[in-house]
């Protein structure tokens, strides 16, 4: 597992991280760090068929929350209008069953904990 060391590298390392995870567990990634007016979606990837928006959290201390806690309800809203313009855009994945899932990653060597449906959408 690469290590998160620079605070400005910290997201980028992180994302890293959650990918190769995910990737070891079997999913497919289709987009990264893909932008829209609304907002940002860390991972796209699929799992079978069903297309994940992933939203990766990154903290280095639990002092002020850890990594899961840090997504409130307006973040949630931001994923999920941002997850519609991406369906809006790229038809072709418009029929596929839909979930978000959240990695969470903690201080330097913990292992990412992968919260699947982490909300409805």
């Amino acid at each position: 597992m690469s290590s998160i060391s620079k605070p400005q590298d910290s997201g980028r390392a992180a994302e890293a991280l959650a990918r190769e995870h995910l990737q070891r567990q079997g999913l497919r990634l289709l987009a990264q760090n893909w932008r829209c007016r609304g907002g940002e979606l860390d991972l796209i990837m699929l799992d079978g068929d069903t297309l994940v928006f992933v939203e990766v959290r990154y903290r280095s201390h639990a002092a002020w929350g850890g990594a899961l806690e840090s997504i409130d309800a307006r973040k949630r809203q931001r994923l999920i209008l941002a997850a519609g313009q991406f369906l809006q855009r790229e038809s072709r994945w418009r029929d596929r069953p839909c979930r978000f899932d959240v990695v969470a990653l903690g201080p330097e060597g913990a292992v990412p904990n992968w919260l699947r449906n982490a909300f409805e959408s």
